[in-house]
């Protein structure tokens, strides 16, 4: 009897101490899963069922639309119309494009399909979420920049912060990241002002897109793993590290061979 129990005990202890060292070893990843993905997206959830449930979103969606809309002026209109252009996929696109080319000529392939992997998904997820959800648009006055489609989530706001988001991560080991933190949440925040001004888009579809985009963005940065196998990466590592597989993907090509 007593033998059983012995190993039962140090079966538990073996387990236990498998599950520290496990949770020890990626509890970076585990934090930005959680912080970065989870919340993000439970937090859109809420929003979403809320205003699947109701139309008109929250009490205070409409009060802080008045309140924008009442410092408006004929001199903010012209600006707003001309910054809420920068915040569309049509002029996103084009600065993809051009960082897609330059990830390309200097064979930085993790980086490049990640670029892709997530622009375009942010797209899909936004036109599905827009075509799922229906939201009208807020209609409280006639906005010197109209919009036709649906309105949750706003896909201006998802454009600017997934583009940042990409740019963020690409740029993780730069020692200058913090001057693009700096001036992309100015570039968000000026984008999603001007939807509000005009008066296009409720805040809460705002919150909505920004916290998809967040998510995606980060999601994908752990599956994909740009720059993920060099943390002080040099231009010779660069292209090594990015031209090839990363150990768990040659062995999952392995097993599906």
């Amino acid at each position: 009897m007593i033998q059983p129990v012995k190993q039962a005990t140090n079966e538990r202890r073996s387990l236990l101490s498998f599950l520290k060292n496990v949770l020890i070893a990626h509890w970076r990843s585990l934090l930005i899963l959680l912080i970065g993905v989870y919340l993000p997206f439970q937090f859109f959830e809420i929003l979403a069922v809320k205003v699947w449930q109701n139309q008109a979103g929250f009490p205070w969606d409409i009060p802080i639309l008045l309140s924008i809309h009442s410092q408006a002026r004929p001199q903010l209109d012209v600006v707003a119309v001309i910054l809420t252009r920068f915040g569309s996929a049509w002029t996103v696109l084009p600065i993809m494009s051009a960082i897609a080319i330059v990830l390309w000529r200097r064979k930085l392939w993790r980086s490049l399909a990640y670029l892709l992997t997530t622009g375009i998904g942010s797209i899909i997820i936004n036109r599905t979420a827009k075509a799922l959800m229906h939201r009208v648009r807020p209609q409280l006055w006639l906005s010197s920049a109209p919009e036709f489609d649906y309105a949750f989530p706003s896909g201006h706001a998802m454009t600017s912060m997934t583009l940042v988001m990409i740019l963020l991560i690409l740029a993780i080991n730069h020692p200058r990241r913090w001057l693009m933190l700096l001036f992309g949440s100015f570039y968000v925040v000026a984008i999603a002002w001007t939807r509000l001004y005009l008066g296009v888009h409720f805040p809460s579809d705002i919150l909505a897109g920004w916290m998809v985009a967040i998510a995606w963005a980060i999601g994908v940065s752990l599956i994909i793993k740009p720059y993920g196998n060099r943390p002080h990466p040099t231009i010779t590592q660069s292209t090594v590290g990015e031209t090839n597989l990363l150990p768990k993907e040659k062995q999952t090509l392995t097993k599906d061979q």
